[in-house]
Order: structure tokens, then C-alpha cells, then sequence
């Protein structure tokens, strides 16, 4: 019988490795200025066409290669950072594994040409798919310049799942505010499409925030630094009055590799508490410095996945460090110890407060205390007697029946609304509604009781009118009186370019001026006062966190984050009766009045028969 197992060959081991290692073009940029740094280059610049899919060119002034270096650096596990197993826990180079250049170049066309200083003449060597087409002398000045052509021309499914340029050119925008961020004191440039994107000089840490994010980020920066025996800490964060609604400014670097950790940025935020309004995001940049002993960075492939020896330790040095910071800077509002916000009632006369919270009621001169004790509690059912005669008098209509099923859909509910309209007209002496905590509405019908969350039953409303606008393209604008400025990231500018007509049609009017900045000069009609940037922002965020999903269309992310931005103001509201009526007509009259576009439930239906057991 013929053996099975075989090895196989170089190419396809190294197509292999590239599924892991390259991913899209900015895997590509990541590796290429990370072998760039690792060379000691003080100038790096990065060259884009065609959002990487047709050149990436990688050009630096460091050490260069020699001609062996050069041909080996293209063999799998070929590296110049390791040389037994123990390094892996002293690493101080962005790279290590030496599969960055073979995997590349087997999903590629690679030209390199490098030169050491010492050298008279430098060396060529292209490869395509793995495979040596030529190698030979050149002139060429001191570094390396690495092209790759044609990402993923010899495997055409791979090339068929990147996404469209926008996607792909904020993804290396991305990479390249990593590399750039982590190493201020080299000079960056990039390029594409043969227009400048960045030319950054070398600075420090702080210049280049500003250099790469627009200068409105001067003012808000506030420097955080804090040194101890495991770990230091050193960066910048954000005042919370700055804090936007989009991800993607949070960064984290350890030893100047940056990585991804949810559980630091938990630390981060959990800092800003009660400093930030809900869905906002402060922006920071820190840099951990720690004994590489004490990390291992072969988790993953990307290396943006780092383990601590003691993450706990990691998380309260960082916590602690933010919050010291927003002291420093008088970003955390004093306590006033004068005041126990325990006992803080409204509307109460000084020692006329409610004491002894175990249920004891103060007797001392406490005719007063007790007098108002018993008027708040009468105030507290006041209307109730009411309505419970008005419940009293149709419950005879209500013959309680068991049913098999207890929760009831929005179906079974428009149908008894169209029965009832048979005879009467829906309106408040049929449904009644009344509002609870200004967040919920308890609504009466023929067969018992449902409870609607407002925000949620909002979203869905305006969801559906955001989505006719997008489809029938005729969404009304409201002129601003004032023109609100827009600073927007080149990352951010990208997505913004993509969905700029699906804005127009939904009633936006936006101006574009050099540097990233946006006039907003009109917003969609029935907005009121909201804030155009807070809501644009919104917009953007919704879209980047639902990039991955495939089974919504854009036009549905677009509507879904314009529904969820624009209810927010909905969430604790004091609706007056003809507006809760207006709202359950809307909710049942809407496209799904069970689910809100996030997919939460709006309803629940409460069957009398329910009703009747929670008492009894």
C-alpha cells in the first residue's frame, strides 16, 4: 500500500503561512516598515497604488542587506533576530518568526534592492511566487527598497475577498499610524496614488500626535507618565471633553509594539468613569515599557496579541496611572463632602429630611417630619384610585382565557387593533397609555397589558424613515444657521467619502476643505438642535463596527446608526399623551414592531390572566 503522508512543497507551505501572516495589503505594510525599523532606518517611506492591491514599495535608508542576506531573507524561517529558543523571551525587534518575506513573496511579485554601506555595489533579487527569476549586482544608495506587485495574483480567491480601496486604504492608513506613532524620532512619508497623504518629521511623541491627527488635538492632550519597578508608563491622554463617539484613537504599545487588549482598555475606561457621556471613547496613546522576560509576544501571527506574567498588576499600574493624570489636570470634578447625596431629596427644607433608613421614622418635634412623611407617601398614589375604577369599569368587557402561548406578537396585536377599528376609531379612550420613569410606556388593550421600551420603539421608527429616504433618495434638509466645523482622521475620511451620497440623500449638506475639515452645512429635517459632528461621528462608528458583518447592506448601517444616534435623546423623555399615541400608531404601523435595528426587543405583551397571578 502507497504511504500518504508527504511534505510539501515550498510554495504551497509558504501560501500557507501567507493565509495567517498576510491577510491584505496592510499585512504587507505592517511587516515591510516593521524589517525597515528593525534595520535602524531613520527615514521610511511607504508607496501606495491602487489601495496595495497593485504596489506597495517600502524604501528605507538603514542597514541594508548583503548579497547572501538578500537571497535568504525569502526562505522560510530565515531571520537574523533569533538564534535558540530562549531569545523568544527577549525580544527586542518588531520581528522574529522569518516567514513575513517568504509568505509575500508567494503570493506576489517581490523586487528588492538593497546596499550596505560598506559595499560598492547593491543587490537585486525578484521573486514571484516563491520562485528566483533574477539576482544580480546594481548601483544602488545605502538601505532597501522592497516592492510587492499584484497582491494575491496566483491565488485569485484570496484577491476576491478584499474589500473595496476605501476599506483596504484605511486599513494600511492604520498600520502606518502604528509604526509612525511608535517611533516619533524617525521621519515618515507616505504616498498614494502619488499624492502625499503625510510627510512627518522627526519629533517627539506629542508633535507627532498632532502631525498625524490635525491640530485640534493639541489642546486636549494631557501627558500621563508613571514608573515602577515591573512596568513604566509614558503617553498622552485625552480631556473627556473631547471625547468622541467613534473608536480607533485608543493605543496601546508595549515596548513599542503596539497591540490589541481589551482588558487595558477596560482599565482605561473604567479611569474615565462618570467623566465620559454614554458611547463616548477619550483618546489616548500610552507606551508600556517592561522586562521582555515578563511577556510573551508569539501569540499570534500579527504579533498584536501580547500575555502577561501578571496582568492584574499590569491593569491597576495603568488605571491608577489615568486616573492620577485627570487629577493632575483637574479633569475629575471634586467631591463636596458637605452634602450626602444619600439622603439628598428635593424639594425638602433642612431637617425636615427622611433619617433612619431601616424604616424607624424620627419622632423628636417630628409632627412636621411625620406630616411630610404622609403627604409624599399620598402624593405617591395620587391618580391611582382613578385608575383602577377606569380599569374596573371595562374589566366586565375582558373575559380572562388561558392561552397556551404568553408571549403575543405584534400580529396578534394588529389584529385586535383592526378589530376594534371596526367599530371605533383607535385613540386614547381604547388604548390608553401612560408613561413609566420616562423610559417605558404601559399601553392597555383589549386582552391585557404590553410594556414598550421609548428608545428602542424610537429606533425602529426612525430606522424605517432613514431607510425610505436612503431607498427613494429624497431626504428634506435642514439648514443650519451656523455652519459647524468637522475635523475628521484621513482613516475616518475614507469611510466618509464612501457614504458621502448616501448622507446627501438622507438630507445632510457637507463642504470639504483642505486638511480633513468638513463644513456641515445642513442636517436631515426633524433632527431639532443635534449636534452634526456627534452625529456624523456616530454614523462612521456604526459603519466600521459593522464592516465585518456581510449580511446588512450599507444602506442599512447608514439608517441603523442614524436611528441610533438620533433616539438617544428619546431615552428619558417626558412624552406628552399625543405624543405616546403618535408613537404606538407609528410602532405598529412600522416594518417590525417587536425588534428595534439592533435586534432588542420592544415589546412584551402581558396576557390579564398574567396579571391576575403576579397578585394573587
Amino acid at each position: 500500500m502507497r504511504d500518504l503522508i508527504q511534505l510539501l512543497p515550498d510554495a504551497i507551505a509558504n501560501q500557507i503561512a501567507a493565509g495567517e501572516v498576510v491577510q491584505r495589503p496592510a499585512s504587507v505594510v505592517k511587516e515591510l516598515m516593521e524589517n525597515a525599523i528593525d534595520a535602524q532606518a531613520t527615514y521610511i517611506q511607504l508607496i501606495i497604488k491602487d489601495a496595495g492591491k497593485g504596489i506597495i514599495q517600502v524604501i528605507d535608508n538603514g542597514s541594508g542587506m548583503s548579497e547572501t542576506d538578500a537571497r535568504m531573507c525569502f526562505e522560510r524561517h530565515a531571520t537574523s533576530k533569533i538564534r535558540k529558543a530562549e531569545d523568544l523571551f527577549s525580544i527586542k525587534t518588531m520581528g522574529f518568526r522569518g516567514e513575513a518575506m517568504a509568505s509575500i513573496a508567494s503570493v506576489a511579485q517581490v523586487e528588492l534592492k538593497t546596499r550596505r554601506e560598506q559595499d560598492e555595489l547593491g543587490t537585486l533579487v525578484r521573486m514571484e511566487a516563491s520562485v528566483l527569476k533574477i539576482q544580480e549586482s546594481i548601483q544602488h544608495p545605502v538601505g532597501t527598497s522592497i516592492t510587492v506587485k499584484n497582491l494575491f495574483y496566483n491565488i485569485p480567491a484570496r484577491r476576491n475577498f478584499l474589500k473595496s480601496n476605501p476599506v483596504e486604504i484605511r486599513h494600511i492608513l492604520d498600520e502606518f499610524q502604528h509604526v509612525a506613532l511608535a517611533h516619533p524620532h524617525i521621519r515618515f512619508s507616505f504616498v498614494q496614488n502619488e499624492q502625499e497623504t503625510y510627510q512627518l518629521p522627526a519629533e517627539k511623541l506629542g508633535k507627532r500626535i498632532v502631525d498625524l491627527f490635525g491640530k485640534g488635538y493639541r489642546e486636549q492632550l494631557a501627558s500621563c507618565e508613571e514608573d515602577t519597578s515591573y512596568v513604566s508608563i509614558k503617553g498622552y491622554v485625552g480631556k473627556p471633553e473631547h471625547a468622541k463617539k467613534t473608536r480607533g484613537e485608543q493605543f496601546f504599545f508595549v515596548n513599542d509594539r503596539y497591540i490589541k487588549n481589551a482588558y487595558l482598555n477596560h482599565a482605561v475606561m473604567s479611569a474615565y468613569e462618570r467623566l465620559l457621556p454614554e458611547g463616548a471613547f477619550p483618546f489616548y496613546v500610552l507606551f508600556l515599557s517592561i522586562d521582555p522576560s515578563h511577556i510573551d509576544i508569539n501569540v499570534h501571527p500579527t504579533k498584536t496579541e501580547i500575555k502577561f506574567d501578571d496582568e492584574r498588576s499590569i491593569y491597576a499600574i495603568v488605571q491608577a496611572a489615568v486616573r492620577k493624570t485627570l487629577s493632575i489636570h483637574n479633569l475629575i470634578p471634586s467631591l463636596d463632602f458637605d452634602t450626602n447625596v444619600n439622603f439628598n431629596i428635593p424639594h425638602t427644607p433642612s431637617g425636615q429630611a427622611l433619617a433612619n433608613r431601616s424604616g424607624n421614622f424620627s419622632t423628636g418635634s417630628g409632627n412636621n417630619s411625620n406630616k411630610n412623611v404622609q403627604d409624599a407617601w399620598k402624593k405617591l398614589y395620587e391618580g391611582l384610585h382613578d385608575n383602577i375604577q377606569a380599569f374596573e369599569q371595562q374589566a366586565p368587557a375582558i373575559k380572562p382565557l388561558l392561552f397556551e402561548q404568553q408571549n403575543y406578537s405584534s400580529e396578534t396585536i394588529l389584529q385586535s387593533r383592526a378589530n376594534q377599528r371596526e367599530t371605533t376609531e383607535f385613540n386614547s379612550t381604547n388604548f390608553q397609555v401612560i408613561q413609566i420613569l420616562q423610559k417605558y410606556l404601559a399601553l392597555s388593550w383589549s386582552n391585557g397589558l404590553i410594556l414598550i421600551d421609548q428608545k428602542r420603539a424610537y429606533q425602529r421608527i426612525l430606522y424605517d424613515q432613514f431607510m425610505d429616504h436612503l431607498q427613494r433618495k429624497n431626504g428634506a434638509s435642514q439648514q443650519l444657521l451656523f455652519p459647524k466645523l468637522l475635523h475628521i482622521s484621513p482613516a475616518d475620511q475614507l469611510i466618509l467619502e464612501e457614504i458621502k451620497e448616501d448622507l446627501l440623500y438622507l438630507g445632510f449638506q457637507l463642504a470639504q476643505e483642505d486638511g480633513g475639515k468638513y463644513w456641515v452645512k445642513g442636517i436631515p429635517a426633524g433632527l431639532g438642535e443635534e449636534d452634526g459632528q456627534s452625529l456624523l461621528e456616530g454614523i462612521l462608528e456604526q459603519v466600521k463596527h459593522e464592516a465585518s458583518d456581510l449580511s446588512k447592506h450599507r444602506n442599512e448601517k447608514i439608517a441603523q446608526a442614524m436611528a441610533n444616534r438620533s433616539a438617544i435623546r428619546y431615552q428619558q423623555k417626558k412624552l406628552s399623551a399625543e405624543e405616546m399615541n403618535a408613537l404606538v400608531e407609528q410602532l405598529f404601523a412600522s416594518s417590525n414592531p417587536n425588534s428595534s435595528p439592533n435586534g432588542e426587543q420592544i415589546s412584551r405583551a402581558l396576557h390579564l390572566q398574567e396579571i391576575i397571578n403576579l397578585l394573587n
